[in-house]
């Protein structure tokens, strides 16, 4: 079976010549395999399409892609947009007592799959100009679990609750203050309940337009699981959260769903990890189509995933095993200090935060870890000169490239307008080309609209222009933020192998412990009272470092016995204990 899909937001006809209309073969043979329709985007035919892949190559917007799949594949189509548009194959199924996962990339029909599952949409199976009724979705799905789970949904026997995925556009849709969202769902639990569950205490007169991103996290889950559902949805629940609140939000759902029918979709291994028992993977081609397969163990899941391979399906999806080291980095590094710095302190009157001291070395790579709310993002901005430290010494001058945690999309133009007009010549530089412009799949957004993209395609881009700046210190603020597990784990190989190939140091602030094992050669850890009081120590080796900071949230991680992968131990288990004791919480 062949698929033909043309990515409408890449493809621009009106910069072009037509190219894959003009030198399709069977075009030139008289026949009209590719054509352009009336919305002036080019239509391909996919039963007269030889897969020849002329289109594909000829199109320097790279907007088409000819795919072939397995043939048992056309029977199982759930949904599809339209002609030459994206498609989804199979859909998982939700276990009661059981928290489900979904994990792949982004654009690959995730929460696509969840709005058929909750009934806000409707399967067309692959009709999409007559698509089928309620009645007969059920009757192509009779015999199977999925059919009973729709069914039930269709005659109202099933009530979901969803935790949307992009919390920061929640004060756009509700207006008000935190009380009278929450005084909304007082269902399975009242709001003083919830408010003190998920942290929410010192927010509740709150308007929503001014809380900060992890608050609004919180606020979504708070309004998710006070309803009384049957099925709840959780569309990428720790975004914004970092560690504490992460492994506290995970029990939340974990525990929810010991009488409750629970999906999660997270981009957090090591959290899904944590939290799921069965895992559906989401394998294809972003934009084109989307295939879930069968539920299987969260370990064998997660560990197929890093390989890339299914061998039921004998499908590759990743060109190479992403690896992970089973010991820590070393700990004595021979080069000189960079920047050093020595009880730097500064006070915003409700909030201060004081650094002990420490230095980063030429080379180095350091990752900043802690609770939200405790001076990370404050120390960076010193760091970069955004803001002067009240008191303290910093010696060492150095020109230093930031890319913040909040990014702008205030820019009219297009990405590679924004990117030439900065760095031209390390941008079109071959070197740079390798590095970081194809990891990050930015040359398929060079023709879009700053202000258009999506926030993981913005935080790849502020990725990129950090690392186009010609500096000594790379100064990274949370920069796995919208980013899917894969492209977390390329972000932080792509920053890791530009310090080490151009010598360079970075310090980088994140909540993703796997990011954070790729990307750091030490760690700088950040404790104190969060609103009130931060303190930052180190930086420390690895080692040393995670122990310090995991002993702070109370959990230890163990090795996969395949891929090395960091996994988190079960509270109070064998395991758990033994490494607690011996004051190993990561490398044991």
């Amino acid at each position: 079976m062949r698929i033909a899909a043309v990515l409408a937001d890449r493809c621009q006809p009106k910069k072009c010549n037509k190219e894959c209309e003009r030198f399709c073969p069977l075009n030139r043979t008289g026949a009209e395999c590719v054509v352009f329709g009336e919305r002036g985007k080019p239509v391909i035919s996919e039963t007269l399409c030889q897969g020849c892949g002329i289109c594909v190559n000829k199109c320097q917007f790279k907007a088409i892609k000819i795919i072939g799949l397995a043939d048992e594949l056309k029977e199982e189509i759930v949904h599809r947009y339209g002609e030459n548009a994206f498609r989804l194959y199979r859909l998982p199924v939700p276990k009661k007592g059981l928290v489900t996962g979904i994990l792949g990339p982004n654009g690959i029909g995730k929460s696509t799959a969840i709005r058929m599952l909750s009934g806000a949409e409707i399967p067309n199976l692959g009709n999409y100009e007559n698509p089928p009724t309620k009645e007969e979705v059920l009757k192509h799905f009779a015999g199977t679990e999925i059919h009973d789970y729709l069914q039930n949904v269709y005659e109202g026997k099933i009530k979901t609750a969803i935790k949307p995925q992009y919390v920061d556009k929640l004060p756009q849709s509700v207006k008000g203050v935190v009380r009278d969202l929450l005084s909304k769902v007082e269902e399975r639990m009242t709001m003083d309940e919830a408010a003190k569950l998920f942290d929410l205490e010192e927010v509740m007169d709150r308007e929503l337009d001014k809380l900060s991103g992890g608050e609004l996290q919180r606020l979504a889950m708070a309004a998710t699981v006070m309803k009384d559902a049957d099925v709840y949805y959780f569309d990428e629940s720790t975004s914004y959260l970092d560690i504490y609140q992460r492994v506290k939000m995970a029990r939340i759902i974990k525990d929810l769903s010991v009488d409750k029918q629970v999906v999660v979709i997270e981009h957090d291994l090591a959290i899904l990890d944590f939290l799921a028992d069965n895992v559906h993977l989401v394998y294809g081609s972003e934009g084109a189509y989307g295939v879930f397969t069968l539920a299987r163990q969260v370990r064998t899941a997660i560990n197929a995933y890093l390989d890339g391979y299914l061998p039921e399906e004998n499908i590759r999806f990743r060109d190479r095993p992403i690896e992970f080291e089973a010991s820590p980095p070393r700990e004595d590094w021979q080069t000189a200090d960079i920047i050093s710095f020595d009880k730097l302190s500064k006070d915003f009157g409700e909030f201060r935060m004081d650094i002990t001291g420490g230095s980063v070395k030429i080379g180095e790579s350091v990752g900043i870890v802690g609770p939200n709310a405790t001076g990370k993002t404050t120390f960076v901005k010193i760091l970069a000169g955004a803001i002067e430290a009240d008191s303290g010494t910093l010696d060492g001058k150095v020109k230093v490239s930031y890319k913040p945690q909040y990014i702008s999309a205030d820019f009219d133009g297009t990405v590679q307008d924004l990117l030439l007009m900065k760095n031209y010549e390390t941008i079109t530089s071959g070197f740079f080309t390798g590095e970081v412009i194809e990891p990050l799949g930015i040359k398929f957004l060079m023709d879009k609209k700053v202000s258009r993209l999506s926030g993981g395609e913005l935080q790849r881009v502020a990725i990129t222009m950090c690392l186009s700046n010609e500096a000594e210190m790379y100064l990274f603020d949370e920069p796995s933020a919208y980013l899917d597990s894969n492209q977390r784990m390329v972000a932080a190989k792509t920053i890791r192998r530009m310090m080490e190939k151009t010598g360079r140091s970075a310090m980088i602030v994140d909540h993703d412990v796997y990011f954070l094992d790729m990307v750091s050669d030490s760690l700088m850890v950040f404790g104190g009272e969060p609103g009130h009081h931060g303190i930052g120590d180190g930086p420390y080796d690895m080692r040393e470092g995670m122990n310090r900071f995991l002993s702070a949230v109370d959990i230890t991680f163990r090795r996969d016995a395949d891929t090395h992968r960091p996994r988190i131990n079960k509270p109070d288990s064998r395991l758990d204990r033994e490494q607690k004791s011996n004051g190993e919480y990561y490398y044991s």
